[in-house]
């Protein structure tokens, strides 16, 4: 066990993490694409927005639990999908899923895992998660990436619909972002620098895409896999896929990747049960607006038709509170529990979350709340937050 109890913020996580986890890795989750504008941005128009504090009312009775999508939770916030989890730590997947469970919150599975749906399912003992869906050429991998979700007892299937393509990230390409990492000699030195990491990844059998290995035919080894993945991601992505889907998995249905209203207006129409304002965390284009300044206009247009929530850039209780109050009725964290999880495992996930709760419990109260239900713009102070455009 580890003694956490000087870790106050997310950003001693993050401190934390850099040091524990190999350059490449970290580097994977902590970047975005081109010059980066739009992943700092993400996080800066979120510092923009000023609380009102009120004085004088009672704040006892406190609650954070609310709904998202007709689930209960304890906190208006859930655990995204993340590419590569598990190369942040040793069966992050798993472990980032335990977490999420004791908290009482969702948790996402990136179709890039590397722990799979079969790994998380045994590994929480088939409590419901979420899975992530990426739109891919093979048609036939789909279907059965949907129904291998079915079977996991997934309650929801998320469809990321911002990567047709994918946006450039520099750092991965300095760092010949690999998995596993290839023994180049440059590796090799800042994985003796890593202990812990690489004691972690000797003790288990997951260290490659588990979604996809051995589930596609011609795909058994990292090369293989390579090759394979570069071609998948479908360019000609449409709605008409998304209808698809969604008669295909029968369940939830939940968007990501929306940015305009006019895209709110069509995910509403397709009759899913979410949508997410996501800019990918900053990672596909860059000079996009952060999405904290795009959630006004995407609320309104959406309207009562479809649930809002919103994701990159949230590393506190407050960008929770500030979500809640611009209209999201569910956030997602990415970055923020990644952190934990390369820091500390388990545990780190657990601490993130509990940080961001009591941030987000202690601020409601500040603001003259007790109720996150009844949480509304009239916390903001007027004429520092973003207005629907």
């Amino acid at each position: 066990m580890s003694d956490l109890s000087k870790i106050t913020c997310i950003e001693d996580l993050r401190v934390v993490a850099q040091k524990r986890v190999p350059r490449m890795f970290y580097d994977y989750a902590d970047s975005g694409s081109y010059t980066q504008s739009t992943y700092r941005d993400n996080e800066a128009a979120f510092q923009k927005i000023k609380l009102r504090q009120r004085v004088a009312v009672t704040m006892e009775g406190r609650s954070t639990r609310t709904t998202m999508a007709g689930h209960d939770v304890s906190m208006p916030v859930a655990i995204a999908p993340t590419g590569l989890t598990g190369m942040q730590h040793a069966d992050g997947e798993i472990l980032a899923a335990r977490a999420a469970k004791a908290f009482g919150i969702p948790f996402t599975l990136s179709t890039m895992s590397i722990c799979s749906l079969e790994d998380v399912a045994a590994g929480t003992d088939r409590h419901p998660f979420w899975f992530q869906l990426y739109v891919m050429r093979d048609r036939g991998f789909m279907e059965r990436l949907i129904d291998r979700a079915k079977a996991a007892n997934c309650s929801a299937l998320q469809v990321t619909l911002d990567l047709q393509i994918l946006g450039q990230r520099h750092k991965d390409i300095k760092n010949g972002l690999s998995t596993p990492p290839k023994p180049t000699i440059s590796n090799l030195i800042n994985l003796a620098t890593k202990p812990r990491w690489c004691m972690g990844m000797l003790g288990t059998k997951r260290r490659t895409f588990g979604n996809i290995v051995g589930h596609v035919d011609g795909v058994g080894d990292v090369s293989s896999l390579a090759s394979w993945t570069a071609d998948q991601f479908d360019p000609r992505l449409n709605w008409s896929d998304v209808e698809w889907i969604k008669k295909r998995w029968g369940g939830k249905l939940i968007l990501k990747g929306i940015m305009e209203a006019e895209d709110a207006r069509l995910a509403a129409q397709t009759g899913a049960d979410a949508l997410i304002v996501s800019n990918h965390g900053g990672r596909q284009l860059d000079g996009a607006p952060a999405t904290i300044d795009a959630l006004p206009s995407i609320a309104q247009a959406a309207g009562k038709d479809i649930e809002v929530w919103l994701d990159s850039g949230i590393r506190s209780g407050q960008d929770v509170l500030k979500a809640r109050a611009l209209g999201a009725q569910g956030t997602l964290i990415g970055r923020s529990f990644l952190y934990g999880l390369g820091a500390f495992g388990q545990e780190g996930v657990a601490k993130a979350l509990q940080i961001i709760q009591k941030e987000l419990d202690v601020s409601m109260a500040f603001c003259g709340h007790t109720n996150i239900n009844q949480v509304n713009s009239s916390i903001l102070v007027p004429g520092t937050y973003p207005q629907p455009y």
